[in-house]
């Protein structure tokens, strides 16, 4: 048994260590919102934060994870939905399938957690998330969003 720290609960899972954490969080822990992709990490749909650092988890394995370290998931991102990147990806229509859209949520979180305001070409270089659907337009111009969205929200919070 392996304990993990999954959006903020300990969880204990019962898997080898080479085990993608993909699947330890689908089948372990029941968290079915990260994404099976490629499985080659070129996709991005599995993203999910250690540590608010962005990760590919079909190919990360468990052993991997530190007992000591946070994995935050779509599901974890936020227990309301509120956070900015959601919340811009709402008010854009960003998503076409969907499919790939946590994967692409999680990405664009973690840029922006490390770049408050990124620019075209940061986001660019960050994000190599794949949409089948070719949703990068609306993805770049939700990134924005979120970073305006994430300003606002931390000028009312230091107003207080």
């Amino acid at each position: 048994m392996v304990k993990l720290t999954i959006n903020g609960k300990v969880t204990e899972v019962d898997a080898e260590g080479d085990t993608p954490l993909l699947w330890v969080l689908r089948e372990q822990a029941g968290l079915t919102g990260t994404k099976y992709g490629c499985g080659i990490a070129q996709c991005g749909s599995c993203t999910v934060h250690i540590d608010g650092e962005a990760v590919r988890s079909c190919v990360y394995p468990l052993a991997a994870v530190q007992e000591n370290q946070k994995i935050t998931t779509i599901e974890g991102l936020s227990a309301t939905g509120d956070h900015p990147v959601q919340q811009a990806w709402a008010q854009l229509d960003t998503p076409q399938c969907g499919y790939c859209q946590p994967g692409m949520i999680m990405a664009s979180a973690a840029l922006l957690g490390n770049n408050p305001e990124p620019t075209d070409a940061d986001i660019d270089k960050q994000i190599t998330n794949i949409c089948r659907c070719g949703t990068f337009q609306r993805v770049r111009e939700g990134i924005h969003l979120a970073a305006k969205i994430n300003t606002a929200q931390s000028s009312k919070g230091s107003a207080k």
